[in-house]
C-alpha cells in the first residue's frame, strides 16, 4: 500500500498521542474530520495501522529488569509448537524467529535479576528447544 504525505503526518500523530482522538487530529493536521476517519480506516484495513492499545511500562508493574534470551529450537517439532508453549509464560513479552546463532529471540522481563533465574527456569522448562545459547 503507497502512503501519501498526509498519511504519513496521521501515522506520525496518532504514534505520539495516540488517544488524541479524530476531532483533535483534523485540527491540528487542518484537514476535514471525515478525511482524518476515512484514512484512519483505510490504513486499518489495510493493517499499517494495527491498533491504538495502551502502551505498558513493565517497570511501572514492579518488573524492572529486561533480557533478551536466544533459543535454538529442535528442527523436529519447528517453532511454533515452541512459540504457543512461551506464549504462557507472562513474563515472554516477545518471541522472534531469527537466523544465526539461535532460532528465536524472546524478550522477558521479571522482577530483580534473582527472579530472572526464575523466569529462565519456566523457560527451560518448555519443550521442543535445546536450551538458551550460552
Amino acid at each position: 500500500m503507497a502512503i501519501d504525505e498526509l498519511d504519513g503526518r496521521l501515522i506520525e500523530l496518532f504514534a505520539a498521542e495516540p488517544r488524541i482522538g479524530v476531532l483533535e487530529a483534523s485540527r491540528r493536521l487542518r484537514v476535514a474530520r471525515g478525511t482524518v476517519q476515512a484514512r484512519l480506516d483505510r490504513l486499518a484495513r489495510a493493517g499499517v495501522i494495527r491498533g491504538f492499545g495502551p502502551e505498558i511500562d513493565a517497570a511501572a508493574l514492579g518488573y524492572g529488569v529486561t533480557a533478551f534470551v536466544t533459543l535454538q529450537i529442535r528442527q523436529a517439532g519447528g517453532h511454533d509448537p515452541v512459540a504457543e508453549r512461551l506464549a504462557a509464560v507472562p513474563e515472554v513479552i516477545e518471541a522472534h524467529t531469527i537466523t544465526g546463532g539461535g532460532d528465536m529471540l524472546c524478550r522477558v522481563v521479571a522482577r530483580s535479576n534473582q527472579d530472572l533465574q526464575r523466569v529462565i527456569d519456566v523457560i527451560v522448562d518448555v519443550q521442543g528447544w535445546n536450551g538458551p545459547r550460552r
